[in-house]
């Protein structure tokens, strides 16, 4: 689950950069690197919740 999630994650980066989302806060191509800390947080929260 974790490699599908990170292969979406890198999707929405993409097109993100290719065409902005335009949700609050991401409305400019450089705001890509706000998914990859939403991304980061939600890998650590997996980690903590699951205990590894």
């Amino acid at each position: 689950m974790n490699k599908l999630f990170s292969f979406l994650v890198i999707l929405v980066m993409a097109f993100h950069i290719w065409r902005p989302l335009g949700l609050p806060g991401l409305r400019r191509r450089g705001d890509f690197w706000k998914i990859a800390i939403a991304a980061m947080i939600l890998f650590g929260l997996d980690v903590v919740l699951r205990g590894h």
